[in-house]
């Protein structure tokens, strides 16, 4: 978990390969949450924003989903600004569906689920800000 290989290669830092495609859960319509300026940043950035938030409908210009099955694509990343108590969930349903890359938000902290993604052989960085490590890995 957060070995930085791995966020290289969600990022897409190490291959060039993009633009990447994030399922963002918990996509706000607010400007001043930080699931809407991660997003918007990330956007601004190449890559393609799927909102996966059933109480909205469009945001940042992209139509919104009520579930990650309810997507017309396998997104790259699911990129999660939920409560920790949604992540268990959130890991079942990307076992369904097949879906590799689970990244957790800054300050969002759920290990057992995080394990058990690992163990279905899940990808998973957690309570990391996938803004600042872009910024990081992209900024010289």
């Amino acid at each position: 978990m957060n070995e930085p290989a791995t966020i290289r290669e969600m990022l897409g830092t190490t291959t060039g390969a993009q633009p990447r495609t994030i399922a963002v859960i918990g996509l706000s319509e607010d400007p001043n949450k930080p699931s809407h300026y991660v997003s918007a940043y990330m956007q601004q950035h190449g890559y393609k924003i799927y909102p996966v938030n059933p109480s909205i409908t469009e945001v940042l210009g992209e139509k919104s989903y009520a579930s990650l099955s309810d997507l017309p694509i396998k997104p790259d990343i699911v990129d999660v600004f939920r409560l920790p108590k949604f992540i268990p969930a959130i890991v079942e349903e990307m076992i369904q569906l097949g879906l590799s890359n689970l990244w957790i938000q800054q300050g969002i902290i759920n290990v057992e689920a995080a394990t058990r993604a690992e163990a279905a052989g899940i990808h998973v960085v957690m309570d990391r800000c996938i803004m600042v490590e872009h910024r990081h890995l992209t900024v010289r």
